[in-house]
């Protein structure tokens, strides 16, 4: 048994943590929860951009799950500001929209997975083991 293997995945899990950005209470609620129970991960909820940029200034998540459609700014511009940000800019984001708006050319242009409402959560969860692990650090 490789035990610096194991420990080096248990130091993953235990340390990653999931940002949902989602205005709807009762399904950012239900991500999180979702998220706590089914995966090793942490999650944490913001109803709002502004809510999320607060949280990110404390916090280095290791994915940002991210409505589309938030009250005071559109999932594409949170995700600009996010990127800006130097220790932020690899964090990666899944977009997540009940509709197809005209201005998706925007979420084509930056290659963003996307997932829209509603979904499965296995689909969901499918697409966070997925970029999570796109985006783990090599250990070579």
């Amino acid at each position: 048994m490789n035990t610096e293997f194991a420990t080096q995945k248990e130091a993953r899990t235990e340390a990653t943590t999931i940002i949902v950005v989602e205005d709807d209470l009762n399904i950012g609620a239900l991500l999180v929860e979702a998220i706590r129970q089914e995966t090793p991960y942490q999650a944490v909820l913001a109803t709002q951009g502004t809510q999320a940029l607060d949280l990110l200034r404390d916090l280095i998540p290791q994915l940002i799950i991210l409505d589309y459609r938030l009250p005071d700014m559109n999932g594409i511009e949170l995700y600009e500001r996010v990127h800006a940000v130097k220790t932020l800019e690899e964090v990666p984001v899944l977009l997540i929209s009940a509709e197809i708006a005209p201005d998706f050319k925007d979420v084509a242009a930056r290659h963003l997975p996307l997932l829209s409402k509603p979904f499965e959560l296995t689909n969901l969860f499918n697409e966070v083991e997925k970029l999570l692990a796109s985006n783990a650090p090599s250990h070579h």
